[in-house]
This record gives C-alpha cells, sequence and structure tokens, in this order.
C-alpha cells in the first residue's frame, strides 16, 4: 500500500474513489448532436484506464432549451442522453473509475441566436460582457420550468448510472441569482443573500425529491467573485456554510472569480506565464471553516502541486484536468513510480482558447488527445527495427524522433543549432512563455532515454542523409521569416524573430505589422515596448490578433495596455521609405484606396514563415515516394504505401513548418500521425 498522499483512496458518502487525483467538469467540445458518442467515450475512458478516480464528464450540460450552448456541449435536456452517458458510465466504471457529470442553465451566458433562438435568461436585463446578449428578466414561470428542468436533467443522470451529479453556479444562472450585480429581483428571490439562494436550494430540494438522498449532489461555484459590487470572500464564505448546513449537497467544488470578461476568465483559470495554484489556498480556507468535502482546480498541472494540496489537507480531491489532456496517463505513471515520464502541461490553454472560438479542445503538444479514435495515446513496438534519419530539432522534429524511437527504431536527428527547439527556443525567451520549452525538453529526455543519435551544430546536406543508409527520412527543418511583403522598402524592415533572438536592437518610435496574427508580433511587441519606446501595433485584419486567441491575449494586452501602444486594425503596411534618419511607412487599406502614414525610427514585419525545403527537394527524386503522401491514409490513421521510385532506397516525408507555416500543435501532429506507422 503506497504511502503516497494522491493514492490514498477517499470516501464520499457511499462512494469510494480509489486515489485523490480527479478530473474537473469541463467540456471539450467532442459531442455529436449533443451527445456524448464515441470519441467523448474514448477521451475519458482512456483516462480511466490509467487510473484517475473520478472523471467529471460535460462542463456545462445543459437542462433546458433556453440555456442553448455557444459551442458543443452535451444536451442533457434531451432523453436519448441516458444511452449515450450510460455506454461511457459503464465503460469507465469497468477501469475502476467513478463517474459525474456537470449540469447547468446558463442564464445570460449565452446568446439568443443559438439552436431555438429563444430569449436568454437572468434575474435582471445585464447582459454579460463575454456572449453581449440582453436577457429577459426571469418570470415567476421561467422559475418554476427551470428548476423543474435541473430536476428532469438529474433523473435522467441518475438512470444512466452516474456517481452523481454537479451543479455549475459560477458565471452561470445560479450565480446570477447570487450575485447583487446580476440580481435585481424583489422577494422572494431578490434582496438579502438567503432570498439570493432561494431559487438554488429549490433547485436542490427537487432534485433530491427526484433522485433520493443516497444520489451525490455537489456545487460548484465562487467563493469570491473579486468584482466590485460582487459578492465578496466573506458572502462565499456564508455561503459555504449555508451549502454545507442545508444537507442538500454532499461535497463543495470551490473556484475564486469570476467569467464574464476575458481578462476574469484567465485570472480564474490561469495559463502560462502565470502563478500556479493561485487559488488553493483560499479553496483550503473554506475546507477548513466548514470542514466538508471540498474539491478545487485552478491551474494545478504537476504532480507536486497536486500532492501538497492534498498532504496540507487544503482538499479533499485534486482537479488535474488540463494536465490530463497533456498526459491521460498521469496517475499510472504516478502509481509506477514513473513521474519524470509525465508529459507536463505547459499551460499554452491551446485546448480552452479553441472551445471558446467554436473548436473542440486540443491540447498543444499532445494530438491525440481527443483523438483517441484515430491516434495512440501509448506507441506500439513496430514489427521491424528500421533506420530513421530526422533533419531538425524543432517540436516536429523532436515528436518524429520521439515516437520514432518508442517504436523502436534506430534514430539520428541532424539539428544545426547547438541544442534542440526550433522556434520554441526563441518563444520560450520571454518569461511568460518560458514553459513553452518543455514541449521540447520532455521529448529530449524520451528520446535520450531510448538511444536517440543526435548530432547538433551539424548542417545536413544529402549526403550527410545519405551516409546514415536511412529506410525512412524525416524533413522537419521549420521555415525562416517572411517579411519581403512591400512594394518598397523591404531591405528597411526587420523580423520579430529578429527582436526576439536579440539580433536587432528595439527602436523607440516603432511600427510593428503583425499580417500573421499569431504570438511572434505581439511577443515582439511587448519586448520593444518593456524597453520604455513607444510601438504601434498595425494588422490589416479587423480582429487583433487572432491566431493568439482570447485567453492567451490577455497577459499580452495587461503588458501592452500599460505601455506606450497603440493597437490600428484594418490597415495594411504597403511601403517604408526613408525619411532622413527615419522611417516613412505608408499604410493602405483593403476596404479602399485610401492611405495613411507613419514616421517612425523602426519597422517589424510579422508575417509567418517560409519552408526551409531546399534540402527536401533534393533527396525527393532519390526517394521511393518522390516524397508524396497519401492524405486520405494520414487523415485517417492509416500507414503510409506510396511508392512511385522502384530505385529509392528510403521514403521521403516533410513535417511542421517546412511544408508551411502553421502552429505547434500541427507540427506535432504531422510527426505522430505519420511516423506512428514507421
Amino acid at each position: 500500500m503506497s504511502n503516497d498522499p494522491l493514492l490514498q483512496p477517499y470516501k464520499l458518502k457511499h462512494l469510494t474513489l480509489r486515489n485523490r487525483i480527479m478530473i474537473t467538469s469541463h467540456e471539450p467540445a467532442y459531442p455529436e448532436d449533443g451527445m456524448p458518442k464515441e470519441r467523448y467515450r474514448a477521451y475519458h475512458v482512456e483516462r480511466a484506464k490509467a487510473g484517475v478516480a473520478l472523471t467529471m464528464t460535460a462542463g456545462s450540460a445543459s437542462v433546458a432549451r433556453d440555456s442553448p450552448p455557444v459551442f458543443n456541449n452535451i444536451l442533457a435536456w434531451k432523453d436519448e442522453v441516458v444511452g449515450w452517458m450510460k455506454q461511457m458510465v459503464d465503460e469507465c466504471h469497468d477501469h475502476g473509475a467513478a463517474v459525474m457529470i456537470q449540469l447547468t442553465h446558463l442564464g445570460r451566458r449565452t446568446r439568443w441566436d443559438k439552436a431555438d433562438w429563444l430569449p436568454v435568461l437572468a434575474p435582471s436585463h445585464e447582459r454579460e460582457a463575454a456572449h453581449r446578449a440582453f436577457p429577459k428578466r426571469i418570470e415567476d414561470w421561467d422559475i418554476t420550468r427551470v428548476i423543474g428542468d435541473f430536476a428532469d436533467a438529474a433523473e435522467r443522470m441518475k438512470a444512466a448510472g452516474v456517481d452523481g451529479i454537479e451543479l455549475e453556479a459560477y458565471g452561470h444562472l445560479l450565480e446570477q441569482f447570487w450575485s447583487p450585480l446580476t440580481n435585481d429581483l424583489p422577494e422572494p428571490y431578490g434582496g438579502s443573500l438567503d432570498n439570493r439562494l432561494r431559487f438554488t436550494f429549490d433547485v436542490l430540494r427537487a432534485i433530491r425529491a427526484r433522485c433520493g438522498e443516497d444520489f451525490i449532489v455537489g456545487l460548484r461555484y465562487t467563493g469570491d467573485q473579486c468584482l466590485p459590487g460582487g459578492m465578496t470572500a466573506a458572502e462565499g464564505m456564508e455561503v459555504s456554510h449555508k451549502l454545507k448546513s442545508s444537507g442538500l449537497v454532499d461535497f463543495l467544488n470551490v473556484v475564486r472569480g469570476a467569467i464574464d470578461t476575458d481578462p476574469a476568465l484567465t485570472d480564474l483559470i490561469p495559463i502560462q506565464g502565470m502563478k500556479s495554484a493561485p487559488h488553493l489556498d483560499f479553496a483550503g480556507e473554506i475546507r477548513a471553516a466548514t470542514g466538508f468535502p471540498t474539491f478545487h482546480a485552478a491551474r494545478i498541472p504537476d504532480v507536486a502541486t497536486a500532492r501538497h494540496a492534498i498532504a496540507s489537507g487544503k482538499l479533499d480531491m485534486v482537479g488535474m484536468t488540463r494536465a490530463h489532456m497533456a498526459d491521460p496517463h498521469l496517475v499510472r505513471k504516478v502509481i509506477e513510480g514513473r513521474e519524470d515520464d509525465i508529459r507536463p502541461c505547459v499551460g499554452a490553454n491551446y485546448c480552452l482558447d479553441r472551445i471558446y472560438q467554436g473548436g473542440m479542445a486540443l491540447c498543444l503538444h499532445n494530438p491525440a488527445t481527443g483523438r483517441e479514435l484515430e491516434q495512440p495515446q501509448t506507441i506500439t513496438p513496430a514489427p521491424a527495427k528500421k533506420r530513421v534519419t530526422i533533419v531538425g530539432a524543432g517540436p516536429a522534429g523532436m515528436e518524429a524522433a520521439r515516437v520514432a524511437a518508442e517504436r523502436g527504431h534506430a534514430v539520428t536527428v541532424f539539428e544545426a543549432a547547438d541544442q534542440p527547439g526550433g522556434q520554441l527556443r526563441l518563444t520560450a525567451l520571454q518569461e511568460r512563455r518560458r514553459e513553452m520549452i518543455s514541449v521540447i525538453r520532455w521529448r529530449f529526455e524520451q528520446c535520450e532515454k531510448r538511444g536517440v543519435d543526435f548530432r547538433f551544430n551539424t548542417f545536413a546536406d544529402t549526403d550527410t542523409v545519405l551516409a546514415t543508409n536511412p529506410d525512412e527520412v524525416v524533413i522537419a527543418t521549420g521555415g525562416l521569416p517572411h517579411t519581403a511583403v512591400l512594394a518598397e522598402g523591404n531591405d528597411l524592415v526587420c523580423s520579430a524573430w529578429d527582436i526576439l533572438s536579440g539580433d536587432v536592437k528595439p527602436g523607440t518610435n516603432v511600427l510593428v505589422f503583425d499580417d500573421a496574427g499569431d504570438h511572434a508580433g505581439l511577443q515582439a511587441a511587448d519586448m520593444i515596448a518593456a524597453t520604455g519606446a513607444k510601438v504601434e501595433i498595425v494588422t490589416p485584419d479587423r480582429a487583433f490578433a487572432p491566431e493568439v486567441m482570447a485567453m492567451n491575449l490577455v497577459p499580452y494586452m495587461r503588458s501592452l495596455q500599460r505601455r506606450d501602444t497603440t493597437f490600428t486594425v484594418t490597415w495594411r503596411l504597403m511601403k517604408v521609405l526613408r525619411d532622413g534618419n527615419l522611417l516613412r511607412a505608408v499604410l493602405g487599406s483593403d476596404y479602399g484606396d485610401m492611405t495613411r502614414e507613419r514616421v517612425v525610427d523602426q519597422v517589424v514585419v510579422n508575417h509567418g514563415t517560409r519552408p526551409l525545403d531546399d534540402l527536401y527537394f533534393d533527396l525527393k527524386p532519390l526517394s521511393r515516394n518522390l516524397g508524396e503522401v497519401d492524405y486520405s491514409a494520414l487523415s485517417t490513421g492509416r500507414p503510409q504505401a506510396v511508392s512511385r521510385n522502384a530505385d529509392g532506397a528510403f521514403r521521403l516525408f516533410r513535417i511542421g513548418d517546412a511544408v508551411s507555416a502553421r502552429n505547434t500543435h500541427a507540427a506535432i501532429y504531422d510527426a505522430l500521425r505519420l511516423v506512428k506507422d514507421f
């Protein structure tokens, strides 16, 4: 029996959880037609097989028609959900994991132009900034109806065999009743705290009446809104005591903050560059004061922090949700004493940011997450050993090397630099994004354990590659910045990479032309602004930095807006001219023949990269497949079988930015789905 605090069982009512690690309720946006079908089930089952004690499904499963999800959530108001949930629950149970589901009515946290175009509902007309919909002020018959909707949904979940449910309060309809900022109803549902809590207790009583006293019911709520005029920590503590003393709930799942704006959401669910476990002590205070089962999750990315949370008595169950997206086998590796093999969550938040833009959750550096039906979370050994040669040790090349090595192949990696990393080395130079280097470091360590032959400070050419007598060659040479985008003056600008690397010193009055909309442009602008320079960021897009996405944008904006920074959208840099010792930047518009001019001392261009692909084209005629990729096979997880040149001694592929400028996830995904079949 292990003495590890994380591996001790925990008894919650009649339910015994096999350890103290849970996946908190979250919606990866994998449902099909609002149902948790095969992809959804495979995602949770993968983590159940690996030892997690409790997996919470469905962040914000909708209980009512007038709570339409703004992205792809489970629709718990449909009877057909029972069968799909039961399949998932049964399979997770077969592997020893408990399963719960989160139920909610979104209230004003949605839009009226979704699904059935019903009015958004809230206890006031105040709209939420994030979703912008002005709500209908809830009526008595709405209250009666929604209470029934909650009870119906809970009964469906009980029929599906879940071990319990969790009601989502923070930011959603239940908390909208709690907060003075969003509830201006008269009595009996407005005014005093007891009145504002009345709706929640009416819902809980209806669920108990329908599902019985033995059914496990909890609440995920904020203990402090951290908003002027909102619920304070003192009120949150009072709410915690009232929830416990009501006898209607079995556990508290505590968060801190609000989610009605991007900055607030990012403080509640922090990303890389922000403090780890910022609300853990707060949750511990509530547990200490109430003596009630307390769960919590908010950027607890590593086992050491999770272990501290349990060992110190701050929590009864610790949530490691994004950590399990990065490594679904986290618990198994803890049990087996292989913590150094855990693929770390780097807090890049690609998962959540994609959801809020309408996509499904994907992990920046685990491309098999969410693709368990097509891609392996565990690499199986190959039937025969091959010689695999990889050129480039950026994220694409490092993933190719890791997967090939796990297949059991003899792997050689050539890298022109003196260490691995590629573009991520530049990214990680900035303090805010230093965790990104773990994407490389983890792969490098895994490769070293498997004997990969790294040859640094080596600029590989055709002879270098052929000397390894390869069976498979992967070109992962990445790209170089492309700045030749102007009608005139391309020789007068520098790239965002030049700034990030330190090769070019920042000016004092700088125009950053960001035509890629990704991190590089904002990182360069931030580094320049930090010197005290005046910075204007110009983009032809109507949305600012669209590739960075909402939550990742928050730290940049907090930094840049404190400095002398101007943001200009819908203008394109056309040309740059010398103007004495300065530069004259001419801006044009895609919307007409308008122009503007700026006089600055430096122009920085961020326009993505162009492939560094000379070696690929040199090797192409010598290869068996002539570089061709079967896209149908690649897309559906099948091996490559293209053969075009009988005289070719090896197959040749290129991946990542050596193909075209994309992002880190795309580069790693290229490598996994190709090399897993070598």
